[in-house]
């Protein structure tokens, strides 16, 4: 059997998508620290959901979209692993099948609840991706499943399992909502790289649907009215002082937003790139507030 070269490993890695895990584990850790339990406690528990969040059920996910985009990448992005012929023949469709049986051998050690938060995850990996389902088709489908499998499973997830198997408080699923329906304009600017295609392919991606200038308007709409909401909550339960911290991310990212708005398609990947950490980063402030007050509740 031939040993894999370093350019199949550089292959491989690409198809997997490292920077693409970030979303999940983070959604993930703020989870687990919204949960008010000692980290320090459940430190194992949280490595591996941190691992399973990312490198696993991300990572699958980023095959799976690969495989069955291969036709629409040969026009966007032909330099990608499967298109490009550095991952042959059906390659692509192997590793996606077998990392996602990895997820699942991973999920299996946070017990049932991590089992079946994996499994769903990996559902809606498969569903977005794989004909005749293929909830990519439409963007604003394909996007929401997306932001809930990325965002507010991963929180839910982190939450219930530093919590026992206990679902979270009705404050913490809140937040995990807000964040997903926000994240579904973050998944929107994936898009605008790709209208040439997805044109040509018809695939009806937001920019595709309603143009570039009309779908940036939305994206930065869905971003902003769910944490604008979340500063609500916050400031009605008694956490002022994160709710200014949400509202000055929040303030900072409608200002790159502006810049966004005015040449959507040049100016996609620099919001994604500046904007993105700024929504992210309110999402561990919002954890943290539902933390502190759960260490300050008496038991």
């Amino acid at each position: 059997m031939p040993v894999p070269s370093r350019s199949h490993l550089l292959a491989f890695a690409e198809l997997l998508k490292p920077i693409t895990w970030f979303p999940p584990m983070w959604a993930f850790a703020c989870g687990a620290v919204a949960s008010g339990v000692a980290l320090s406690d459940q430190w194992l528990l949280v490595s591996i959901g941190v691992l399973l969040a990312g490198p696993m059920v991300c990572a699958t996910s980023q095959a799976v979209n690969d495989w069955f985009d291969r036709h629409v990448d040969a026009i966007n992005e032909p330099s990608r692993p499967i298109p490009s012929g550095r991952i042959p023949g059906r390659w692509g469709l192997y590793i996606a099948l077998l990392w996602t049986l990895l997820s699942l051998a991973v999920a299996s050690l946070l017990g049932p609840w991590g089992f079946l938060a994996a499994s769903a995850g990996l559902v809606l990996a498969w569903a977005y991706s794989m004909p005749p389902i293929r909830l990519k088709q439409n963007g604003w489908w394909g996007n929401l499943a997306c932001g809930f499998s990325y965002e507010g499973l991963a929180w839910v997830t982190g939450t219930t399992v530093m919590l026992g198997g206990n679902l979270p408080e009705a404050r913490s699923i809140a937040l995990a909502v807000l964040y997903s329906l926000g994240a579904h304009g973050i998944m929107t600017l994936n898009d605008f790289k790709s209208i040439p295609g997805d044109t040509q392919l018809h695939i009806r991606s937001l920019p595709v649907q309603l143009g570039a200038r009309r779908a940036a308007w939305i994206a930065c709409a869905t971003m902003a009215l769910p944490q604008a909401g979340i500063v609500a909550l916050l400031l009605w339960w008694s956490s002022p002082t994160h709710a200014l911290g949400v509202l000055a991310l929040l303030v900072a990212q409608i200002a790159l937003m502006r810049r966004f708005l005015r040449d959507p398609i040049g100016q996609a990947l620099f919001y994604s790139g500046f904007g993105v950490p700024l929504f992210v980063g309110g999402m561990m402030v919002s954890a943290w507030a539902l933390r502190l007050s759960a260490v300050s509740t008496p038991t």
